[in-house]
């Protein structure tokens, strides 16, 4: 160290290179840090991210961990701020997968990529609202696209799709109406174990991973994909979704019998919704005849009087929501047979007697019945007898004749004390 002090002392001119050579470090260091600052433009960095009810989980009090520039947005393949956290006992982690740029731009989860103001795929959600994705495939296109939209959601709040939907007022009560209510936590799920499916999982109860078998692989529902499901195209979730509402739609086709003017309402428990609401809902599209409720079944039908207005009625409320409960509405049954066949007679059960005769006195007790006692005990035997009518059944405690009969009773007093 001595020496090298020296060395300077005695040579200004190597010590005026040093300096020149830190100066050219620096300045290559503040050119290269400048060039790092230049690619990163675009590069997400936040503080929180944009996430769903469900995947959050019902825990208000999770810990995250934050790491910047981890990962590449699956869409647009720029570094974004990765997420990363638990929903809740028996979950598994959950991460955010798209930056929040690409998220504002179709108003969706950064996790689930589902929208989050109904919860419902975005395939659902465009098809409804009429909306078709404009971004491009091309690379560069892509990344000048987005460029420009990032430029005009800093000065929104506002979503492109929100405003679309603010428009959509008929589409909105439609997606409204298939939206859930409450959050899916079964979506955040540990996923199945592998080792177990072969039979070779030793962990037992303590295993992190569900010991199912997994689902059929041919399977429309084992097959997605994150790009379909944020472009909204050939989304299965989104398929079996309106092919359900396909299938509502078709099960409230008026049925080719005219005389059928009474609604099916299900989830009707008599406590929260009464016959006043069902009132209150369906007297807009015409008269009521009656509204009977079924508690027991949870339960209602409401008839109407006209054809036309059980029609109306059945049209607007394929997905009936009321007092924030949604209801399942069928057309009512035909009280006849199908073809419109009338109902068979009732035939008498083989074995049993049928219509009572009335018994004839005869012997020495019959000589001893006074006429008028006689009378009055055929008067009061013929009474019971109308019971029996044809094509009716017959049981044996119909027959007066029988003991403890109230006809027998009646002829013993009228007799005297004498039983027949």
């Amino acid at each position: 160290g001595v020496l090298q002090i020296m060395f300077f002392l005695c040579c200004p001119s190597t010590l005026l290179s040093v300096e020149n050579h830190k100066a050219e470090s620096s300045a290559t260091m503040s050119a290269r840090d400048a060039g790092n600052t230049y690619n990163r433009q675009g590069w997400e960095s936040t503080d929180f991210p944009l996430l769903c009810q469900t995947c959050l989980g019902p825990n208000p009090y999770i810990r995250m961990t934050k790491e910047d520039h981890a990962k590449q947005c699956k869409i647009c393949n720029r570094p974004h701020t990765v997420f990363r956290w638990c929903p809740g006992a028996g979950a598994r982690f959950k991460q955010t997968i798209v930056c929040q740029n690409c998220a504002k731009l179709k108003n969706v989860c950064q996790t689930c990529l589902f929208d989050l103001e109904y919860g419902l795929p975005t395939q659902v959600r465009d098809a409804a609202l009429g909306i078709q994705s404009d971004m491009p495939e091309n690379e560069v296109n892509r990344e000048f696209y987005l460029q420009n939209m990032a430029k005009e959601l800093e000065g929104s709040n506002v979503s492109p799709i929100e405003l679309e939907a603010g428009k959509a007022a008929k589409a909105h009560d439609v997606l409204m109406r298939m939206a859930r209510k409450t959050p899916y936590y079964k979506r955040n799920r540990a996923r199945i174990c592998s080792f177990w499916v072969k039979g070779n999982c030793n962990r037992g109860d303590g295993c992190p991973y569900r010991h199912e078998m997994p689902t059929d692989p041919n399977d429309p529902l084992a097959n997605q994909n994150i790009a379909d499901r944020y472009h909204g195209t050939n989304d299965p979730v989104a398929n079996k979704m309106m092919g359900r509402l396909k299938g509502k739609q078709s099960a409230l086709a008026p049925p080719p019998d005219v005389t059928i003017k009474t609604l099916f309402i299900g989830g009707v428990d008599g406590v929260s919704i009464g016959e006043q609401d069902l009132r209150d809902h369906f007297y807009q599209f015409g008269e009521i005849s009656s509204i009977r409720l079924a508690p027991k079944q949870k339960a209602a039908f409401v008839e109407f009087t006209t054809r036309p207005a059980a029609e109306s009625a059945a049209a607007a409320s394929g997905s009936l929501e009321i007092k924030e409960k949604r209801m399942r509405v069928l057309w009512g049954r035909s009280r006849q047979r199908p073809g419109g066949a009338a109902r068979a007679p009732v035939r008498a059960a083989p074995g049993l007697p049928g219509a009572a005769p009335i018994g004839s006195l005869g012997g020495a007790a019959a000589g001893s019945v006074a006429g008028a006692a006689a009378a009055g005990a055929s008067a009061a035997v013929a009474g019971p007898t109308s019971m029996a009518t044809p094509n009716a059944i017959s049981y044996p405690s119909m027959d007066p004749q029988r003991m403890g009969a109230r006809a027998a009773k009646e002829a013993k007093d009228a007799s005297g004390g004498v039983a027949y």
